[in-house]
């Protein structure tokens, strides 16, 4: 079988390293890089849009819901970044027209968030450019390998 590999710049080169780093680490570091150059690609999309990376993850759980309220507990619950004040994140969403907040009359503590229709238009905009970016992320990449590194990422975390 014949591959084509691109030049591909190793991460001793990218991180300037005159010596092989070892391979454990290697895979961290190439972990770690890989997802900061993820997150900085997509993230210049959001703030295009005047959104952190957090609160569109918010917005996207709420879309979700398909109309259904959620709490600030099952939005925490569904973050892929578990460490996000989710309060706050709501808050400022909030403040931007594009989610309400509604404490239930009978029982003060019960809160139930929904995304705003100015939510939802906002996300209907942005998904194809999140798709372009995301389909440009893994381009180099064939349906086999996305399996592979799927998988491979699983369970390195189990």
């Amino acid at each position: 079988m014949y591959i084509q590999i691109l030049y591909m710049k190793e991460l001793e080169d990218i991180l300037k390293s005159s010596q092989p780093i070892p391979l454990k680490k290697k895979t961290v570091l190439n972990i770690t890089y890989s997802s900061i150059w993820a997150k900085e690609t997509i993230g210049g999309i959001f703030k295009t849009f005047d959104l952190s990376n957090e609160q569109f993850n918010v917005l996207r759980i709420l879309r979700g819901k398909k109309g259904s309220p959620a709490n600030l507990q099952d939005i925490q619950d569904r973050m892929v970044y578990k460490m996000s004040n989710t309060t706050r994140l709501v808050d400022k969403l909030i403040l931007k027209g594009l989610v309400e907040r509604f404490t239930c009359e009978k029982n003060r503590r019960k809160v139930d968030i929904y995304i705003t229709k100015q939510g939802l238009q906002l996300l209907k905009e942005m998904d194809p450019i999140i798709e372009e970016t995301e389909n440009k992320l893994t381009a180099n990449l064939d349906t086999e390998e996305l399996k592979t590194l799927n998988y491979l990422l699983t369970k390195l975390r189990s």
